[in-house]
């Protein structure tokens, strides 16, 4: 695809860069998004009924085995070529923050370094009570359903991610918002940009100078408002992009 030489001058400008992803990233490797995870023996719950803290206290075997369903489906998929891409593009910045909406993982998998998961990891187990991560060889050898926590006498394992009804980590969203009001480049990959607080980053960036780079096959309210909008997948614009840089060398 043609990559506007504009964007292209702006990335080799740029010092500090915000990758925000969503879920079309995630899609493009065949990972279910939320809603679409409810198939099969599934189908007949909303996903609010399985995402609470509530539903967890009520029900949590049944909110284990949906999310064990989910890990287990993840476990079997790999990053693709926007994955790869994002790692790729690392070399050309004096930093790379990716802030990621997606539970699973992916892009550490590809090798990005420095990412922060807004909404937790599903492949990661927590403590009910406490919120101390659970090691796997814990999970293994304690093989209720859900297994009991080491860290507290009532908790209990539960999937580490953010639900329904719970607060982004503070840290995560802190930090994610200086990198947006002091990028030079912000892409915007793969998401709505509906769901808050996350949307809210392309616009800090723009509100602060920066080129905001919007990557997706279908229009957003960001873009009409980005710098540059790309409608194509991941994939296809991160690795032409990689191209172009690569060949400017």
């Amino acid at each position: 695809m043609k990559i506007p030489s504009g964007l292209i001058t702006a990335l080799q400008n740029a010092n500090k860069t915000l990758v925000l992803t969503g879920a079309g990233m995630s899609a493009e490797s065949g990972v279910p998004t939320f809603r679409d995870a409810q198939s099969g023996l599934w189908s007949k719950f909303r996903p609010e009924e399985l995402a609470t803290p509530e539903a967890f206290r009520k029900h949590p075997k049944l909110v284990w085995d949906w999310y064990d369903d989910r890990r287990n489906n993840i476990g079997r998929i790999n990053p693709h070529a926007g994955h790869d891409a994002l790692v790729e593009l690392e070399q050309y910045f004096e930093s790379l923050l990716l802030v990621t909406q997606n539970v699973d993982g992916l892009h550490q998998q590809a090798g990005s370094r420095d990412v922060i998961e807004l909404h937790g990891n599903i492949m990661l187990s927590v403590c009910s009570e406490t919120g101390k991560v659970i090691e796997n060889s814990w999970i293994e050898s304690n093989p209720g359903r859900p297994p009991v926590s080491p860290h507290h006498p009532r908790g209990l394992a539960r999937p580490g991610v953010v639900w329904f009804g719970e607060s982004l980590p503070a840290d995560a969203m802190n930090r994610a918002m200086t990198a947006a009001s002091h990028c030079d480049v912000c892409f915007s990959i793969g998401t709505s940009t509906l769901v808050q607080p996350a949307a809210s980053l392309p616009l800090m960036a723009l509100n602060s100078g920066a080129c905001v780079i919007e990557i997706n096959p279908a229009s957003t309210p960001l873009s009409e408002l980005a710098t540059f909008s790309l409608q194509a997948t991941a994939a296809e614009a991160l690795t032409a992009i990689n191209t172009k840089l690569a060949s400017c060398k």
